[in-house]
């Protein structure tokens, strides 16, 4: 007999109850999560998702991430951020603080901070807010929200990558990754 083949995450699981040829019900395990990796393959390479608008600051502080070593996502609006730090997990996300009204919502990036922090897996991922906006009606709304940290554009990247390595770590050495967009 032939089992239903149910999509989870990023794989497919034929679900079967131990000892019988009747199938579960599709919806009685979706609070099964994968095990992590007994031994992970090779060294961690921190993720970072890059949340801009503005496709010159998006491309400029991928490359800037990704000749450092790190493993870079981009998104360039609140929709498509949220999807993707749900779908990736990113270790560190450099989010900006204005984005044009698109798709009914008006993003910003403290609406997108306040959704990210209601997804569990991913409440606690370290921030850091960029905008072209005046630094002073932003900075400290954007540290007491929790913020590892604020940059006005254009941004001093050594300094930002500073406190990324400082945040998330340094990268594995002659590692090569891979910037992709969203």
């Amino acid at each position: 007999m032939r089992f239903p083949r149910q999509r989870f995450k990023t794989f497919y699981v034929n679900f079967k109850t131990p000892g019988s040829t009747t199938p579960i019900a599709p919806g009685a395990l979706l609070s099964l999560t994968p095990e992590p990796a007994a031994h992970p393959v090779g060294p961690h390479i921190p993720k970072i998702l890059v949340a801009d608008d503005n496709v010159v600051v998006l491309k400029t502080v991928a490359i800037k991430l990704k000749s450092a070593g790190y493993e870079v996502r981009t998104a360039m609006d609140g929709s498509t951020a949220i999807s993707c730090v749900r779908r990736e997990r990113p270790d560190l996300i450099i989010l900006d603080i204005n984005f044009p009204t698109g798709g009914g919502i008006a993003w910003d990036g403290f609406l997108i901070l306040d959704w990210l922090r209601r997804i569990d897996e991913v409440r606690d991922t370290p921030i850091i807010f960029i905008t072209s906006g005046e630094p002073a009606k932003f900075r400290d709304r954007a540290l007491s929200a929790g913020a590892v940290a604020f940059f006005q554009k254009p941004i001093d990247q050594d300094e930002m990558l500073n406190v990324i390595r400082h945040t998330v770590g340094d990268p594995p050495e002659q590692t090569h990754t891979e910037t992709k967009g969203f």
